[in-house]
Parts: structure tokens; sequence; C-alpha cells
């Protein structure tokens, strides 16, 4: 009987993914230096000609790496893919795949505990160069509010979420770093993004003291921070950030400020 209700649970989870991979249409970019960014895209929902709509950007963690452009989808894809989320928040949204061998923020795979180590000043990394230049392009298709430019990002894409607004801070109108970190002293350079903050106080993966270091160094140069922490929760600290009440409310909220 516990088989069998194993059985059933994994079917509706299953199926669950290939509906939200079914809602997101698979993508190809090629750079300007010819690499191969794979991604998804979910348009609103009767889209209506000359109107203008936000534009999410997820960055995954490092277990979704690959080139199947599908992985990318196991985490925080159903917010989006929700009729009631659709409806009330139409909006473009992308989640880019990130290939095996690097990842966002760095043109190499951090090995233990250097995933809590951030240098100060590097070269923009391969994957998210080809980032930058998908999102220009949306830009430039006219569908998008360029004052509604959202990016969130989990471990490894929390990482690369606090990279992206610290290198481009006047493209985005708010950022959602999960269980990321960065070199704090590169914070100031962002304090015209909204931040909200996630991460758990048990995580053995990603240090909480990045999270909190972060929200501390946003606070001391003015930007406008929250940081939620989770009493007990391990490195998955985006299951709760996703179950937040408001999340998707505060995150469609924001605007850039002028």
């Amino acid at each position: 009987m516990k088989s069998s209700v194993i059985f059933i649970l994994f079917f509706i989870f299953a199926a669950e993914i290939a509906r939200g991979q079914t809602d997101f249409a698979a993508k190809e970019f090629i750079s300007s230096s010819k690499d191969t960014l794979r991604y998804r895209e979910l348009l609103p929902e009767n889209s209506r000609a000359g109107r203008k709509y936000p534009l999410v950007l997820f960055l995954h963690g490092a277990g979704e790496k690959g080139r199947d452009n599908a992985a990318q989808l196991r985490h925080g894809s159903m917010m989006f893919t929700n009729p009631v989320n659709r409806e009330k928040y139409p909006a473009v949204v992308l989640f880019p795949q990130c290939p095996e061998g690097v990842s966002w923020p760095y043109d190499r795979t951090p090995e233990g505990r250097r995933w809590n180590e951030f240098p100060v000043e590097y070269p923009v990394s391969t994957p998210l160069k080809s980032v930058r230049e998908l999102l220009d392009a949306y830009l430039a298709g006219g569908m998008v509010d360029k004052n509604r430019i959202y990016i969130i990002g989990l471990s490894m894409g929390g990482m690369g979420t606090f990279d992206m607004v610290c290198r481009y801070p006047g493209l985005f109108a708010a950022a959602v770093p999960i269980c990321g970190g960065v070199a704090v002293e590169r914070l100031p350079k962002a304090r015209s993004v909204k931040f909200r903050i996630y991460h758990g106080d048990a995580d053995q993966t990603v240090s909480v003291e990045n999270s909190r270091k972060a929200y501390r160094a946003l606070k001391a140069c003015g930007a406008e921070a929250e940081y939620v922490e989770f009493p007990g929760c391990g490195h998955d600290s985006w299951n709760p950030a996703f179950n937040t009440p408001d999340f998707l409310s505060w995150l469609f909220g924001q605007k850039k400020k002028k």
C-alpha cells in the first residue's frame, strides 16, 4: 500500500513537471561569441499588442546544469505556470540553463567550500554574458516593461543573481537571491536595486553568513533590502521561500527607481 501511494505521488509530480515543460517553450540563443544558451520561455496568456509586460529571469542551481533544456525547470517554474498566477501576474519568464563545466558567476565550477569564497573582481562569465545578450534581445523586441525586470536565483543561481545586479544594476528593478553569496564590497554598485534575500540558518552547503553579510552591506549603503532567514532549514531554502505568501506580489510590485 505504501509503495502504491509513493508511486502515485511520483506520477503526479512527474505530470506536473511535464506540464510545466509544455507551458515553457524550449528555445536556443546564439551569442555574439557563438556560444549556445539553451533556455525556456513562458509568455503571457492572451497578450495584447502594444502592452508591455514585466520580465522575470530565473537562474537555477548547480544541480540543474546540463544540455537537456529541461532540468532548470525543476525548482520554481510551477509558480509561473500556476493558472491563477499567470492570470494575476502576466509576464515574460525566462529560465536559461547553465552548461556543465562552468557556473553562472564563473567560467569554472568551484569545489567544496569555495562556494563560500567570492572574489571582488573577475571577468563576466561566458554563460552570464550570453544571458545579458538574451535580455537585450527581449528588450529590443518591444514587449518588455524596462522598469519591471526582475531576477531570481537559488544557490549557484543566487550567486549569479548577485553578480548580475552588481554588473548591470541599471537593468533590474528587484532581485531575489536565495542561499547565494557575493563579495560584499561589490554591493554598493547595486544599491538602486530592491532586494529580498532568503537563506536557511542550517545550510551546510552555502553558509548563511553569506546572506547575513550581504543584507548588512546593502543596508549600510542605503539599499532597500529585506532578509528572511528560515530556522532549522538546510540548503533547500527555496522551498519555504517560494511558499512565502507574498513572494510574487512583492516581486511584481517593484519598479525601477527613476
